[in-house]
């Protein structure tokens, strides 16, 4: 089935063009990525898939009684609470549960912060019968065991599936999953359509095909270069011979001379983040049994920590395990309740916390980086072109900004502080694959300490050395392996012992969290038989086929409701 076509579609903004030409058909099992600088236009051709956006060319059309759900990267939920919003049913207790949402459904949406807005945003798109899934930037604000939840939800999922997603894992698996997988990229007003080969996914495709540009636009530059040299060498002759040349020569000399690399769809200029670092000296950063609480609620307790010079330290945890209250006390924005914080008298620290919204909406962007006590200047300049702010989004509201957009405006304020300790809560968010590559090259040469909070494994598996692990109630540990390691800890540990009751014969955390979802996947499957069964008895009139049928249908009726009634016991917390 045909769930939506796009036929030479184009779209443009009053200073550039974002796309042209592009012609796209999405079909059902079809897996698609969508990627490009922030700014490129991706979540317009999301919106075009989703028919919330008219293009201005081309045209789009979609199938007869497609039904679509639309995850927006920064979603506005109606009035009333979240329970109101997402149902009453057994796959939307499932689903909000896995994702963190469970405590929210008496909230009234108007109540959410931003991260909880875009989980409760995400558990309605993943729940009932759509033909096509559209999700922009779907694991911001989930946790690792989430995101490893979501891919199999949506691997797993009939629907097709169009996401605009930085996270390299997902799009990996994603794309190589059943159904026509492609990357659909999007640079400087030109879309590309990489395809997925046998055995392998259409993001692998998408690196050959962009490393197969940028190899062409440097032979093309390089002939350009030659040519150059020989136009330059005819014009250098002497006056009698100059004087005689044709017209039609010199403009073309001078066209090949004036002329640079002709783009390739590639960027040709890198995205410049060293801006210098203050000198660090022997200590940076030691925290003894340090300890948080809000009120009677323990956020962490017994944190010993010692960051050293050149330290690469990885912050992993469940949502509300303290992370960003940790990251806090690192970064001396907050003093801990209890324990010391020794902090070197070099140390200057530079934060980039989860909260770009703080900025001004109605500031200009050149203002900001120039500061509140003094005009900008050529510096200004020079630095938000070295992160890829051109003339236009310089003097932009910060309104106008993307998502992408305003994180790297935040890098640049951050770095343009000379840190020596950068302090990372969530850096991936909203960053575009570019911009991602050239912090992680940044930081494998930066001289710096850095503490990220990230839930981005490649981020993570490429930049630091150690993991510090948080877990709800309190404890935090160094540990092994990385990434993999804690998520290998966490799928293998039994629950701990503070947190079952004495006589508790219920399963371990782990082995409970298996048997719910074979519980939801057979529920899954029940729910179609009884609805075939039903669609059966509506649609015969013969009198022996409708009692055989009753009986069928009864029966099934009776193991669901059997089913969903295991699901609840398993999912209820017996301490809660």
């Amino acid at each position: 089935m045909i769930c939506v076509d796009l036929a030479g579609v184009g779209v443009a903004q009053p200073d550039k063009q974002l796309f042209a030409d592009l012609s796209l058909t999405v079909s059902s099992g079809d897996r698609v990525a969508i990627v490009g600088v922030n700014g490129s236009g991706k979540s317009t051709l999301l919106r075009l898939l989703a028919g919330t956006q008219e293009p201005d060319e081309g045209e789009v059309r979609f199938g007869r009684g497609v039904r679509i759900a639309m995850l927006d990267q920064d979603p506005r939920l109606p009035d009333g609470t979240v329970a109101d919003y997402l149902g009453d049913s057994w796959e939307v207790a499932a689903v909000a549960t896995s994702l963190g949402v469970q405590p929210l459904l008496e909230r009234p949406t108007d109540q959410l912060s931003g991260g909880q807005a875009k989980r409760v945003a995400l558990a309605r798109a993943l729940v009932g019968e759509f033909d096509l899934i559209l999700l922009d930037e779907p694991t911001n604000h989930l946790d690792l065991e989430a995101i490893e939840w979501l891919e199999q939800r949506l691997a797993s999922a009939p629907a097709a599936l169009v996401t605009i997603t930085h996270d390299r894992h997902l799009m990996d698996r994603l794309t190589t999953a059943r159904g026509d997988g492609r990357v659909v990229e999007i640079e400087r007003g030109t879309a590309y359509v990489h395809r997925a080969a046998v055995g392998s996914s259409a993001y692998a495709a998408y690196l050959d095909g962009r490393a197969d540009r940028e190899a062409r636009a440097e032979s093309e530059e390089a002939t350009r270069r030659i040519l150059a040299r020989r136009e330059l060498e005819w014009l250098r002759r002497g006056a009698p011979a100059r004087s005689s040349k044709p017209k039609a020569r010199l403009r073309s000399a001078h066209d090949i001379v004036a002329g640079g690399p002709e783009g390739g769809g590639v960027r040709s200029d890198d995205l410049l983040l060293d801006v210098g670092t203050t000198r660090l000296g022997n200590q940076v950063l030691e925290l003894v049994d340090v300890g948080q609480r809000y009120g009677e609620h323990v956020v962490f307790t017994g944190v010993d920590l010692l960051v050293e010079p050149g330290a690469r330290l990885g912050i992993v945890g469940p949502n509300g395990a303290g992370k960003s209250t940790l990251l806090d006390i690192v970064a001396g924005r907050a003093e801990p309740d209890s324990g010391t914080v020794r902090r070197g008298a070099t140390v200057v620290t530079g934060y980039a916390d989860q909260q770009t919204t703080l900025l001004d909406p109605d500031a200009i962007v050149r203002e900001i980086v120039a500061g509140p006590l003094r005009q900008p200047d050529w510096e200004d300049r020079v630095l938000l072109e070295r992160f890829w702010f051109d003339a236009t989004a310089q003097y932009a509201p910060v309104r106008m900004l993307s998502g992408g957009e305003r994180r790297r405006l935040q890098l640049v304020m951050v770095l343009a502080t000379k840190p020596n300790l950068l302090v990372l809560d969530e850096p991936t968010n909203d960053l575009d694959l570019d911009t991602l590559r050239a912090l992680e090259a940044f930081l494998d040469e930066w001289p710096g300490a850095l503490v990220a909070a990230s839930h981005d494994r490649t981020f993570l598996d490429r930049t630091v050395d150690h993991v510090l692990a948080m877990e709800p109630g309190g404890s935090v540990d160094r540990v092994p392996g990385g990434v993999q390691g804690w998520l290998a800890r966490r799928s293998t540990a039994p629950e701990p012992a503070t947190r079952r009751r004495t006589g508790d014969t219920r399963p371990p955390r782990v082995t409970t969290g298996r048997e719910i979802r074979r519980t939801e996947q057979a529920i899954e499957k029940l729910q179609k038989r009884v609805d075939r069964l039903q669609a059966d008895l509506e649609a015969t009139t013969d009198v022996e086929r409708i009692g055989e049928i009753g009986a069928s249908l009864a029966a099934a009726q009776a193991e669901l409701s059997s089913l969903e009634d295991r699901w609840l016991e398993l999912s209820v917390d017996p301490d809660s």
